[in-house]
């Protein structure tokens, strides 16, 4: 019998990933051999040097772009071919996305914008979901804002909805693409928190793609990515060892 990614705890798994762009002398290979597994509950940084894989690896494991070789799996659910109108069931249902541009939807206020994602789905909050979302509201300071615009906000609280946005539905896995970018460090601290507190409360897995040592730093795992390849899997450690790292890869390059 044939070993499901479910059965290994992974939300997860990409196998002999490989992504290139273009053809012949002009291609560019984004990702090469790549197989990892994201644990269900883990926080995962995703760090390297401009151009070496981190977006282009997100992007294929959450549905939003094809490899070139290679299998992709969200839970037991082989991704790789499958038809764009289930992917799209499928992305809605079990994977959240943050980005650093927020990507919130300029003409629905607050409330509309967190509860984007059942509309999409074709339903209405549970009464549990429900009191999930007015927890996350409470918990990220929005209570006073729901009828306010995206134009209304401060940058910290467009990224704070677009983690409300993407939590709401507990989704088993978060991608986050530079969360804290547009931020400024206390606003990016509490933005680290509560994507490290939706693992360890929610059993959600954060897989996040980012530059800043101090943001990998809240990270259970920080995943090293250079040329296109994982160059080092490590667990938890410092932003200083963290910037260390990523300076011996700069020189390297």
């Amino acid at each position: 019998m044939e070993i499901q990614p479910s059965d290994l705890g992974l939300v997860a798994r990409v196998a002999g990933l490989g992504r290139r762009y273009g053809s012949g002398a002009g291609a560019v290979t984004a990702l090469e051999n790549v197989s990892l597994g994201l644990r269900r509950g883990e926080f995962t940084a995703i760090m390297g040097p401009s151009g070496s894989g981190k977006s282009t690896l997100m992007h294929i494991m959450a549905g939003l772009d094809a490899p070139t070789s290679g299998r992709v799996w969200l839970g037991d659910t082989d991704i790789t071919a499958l038809p764009d109108s289930a992917l799209t069931v499928l992305r809605r249902r079990r994977v959240g996305f943050v980005f650093q541009a927020f990507n919130l939807v300029p003409t629905l206020d607050v409330q509309g914008n967190i509860l984007l994602p059942f509309e999409l789905d074709g339903r209405r909050p549970s009464g549990q979901e429900r009191s999930l979302v007015d927890g996350l509201v409470d918990r990220l300071g929005l209570a006073g804002r729901l009828r306010h615009r995206p134009h209304e906000l401060s940058g910290g609280q467009q990224q704070r909805v677009a983690i409300a946005r993407a939590l709401a539905t507990r989704p088993d896995l978060v991608f986050a693409d530079e969360p804290t970018g547009n931020l400024d460090s206390r606003t990016g601290r509490e933005v680290l928190a509560i994507l490290a507190d939706a693992g360890r409360e929610q059993g959600q897995s954060i897989a996040m793609v980012t530059h800043d040592p101090i943001a990998a730093s809240h990270a259970d795992r920080i995943l090293f990515l250079a040329d296109g390849r994982i160059v080092r899997d490590a667990q938890r450690t410092d932003a200083e060892e963290i910037a260390s790292y990523m300076l011996s890869m700069e020189r390297a390059a």
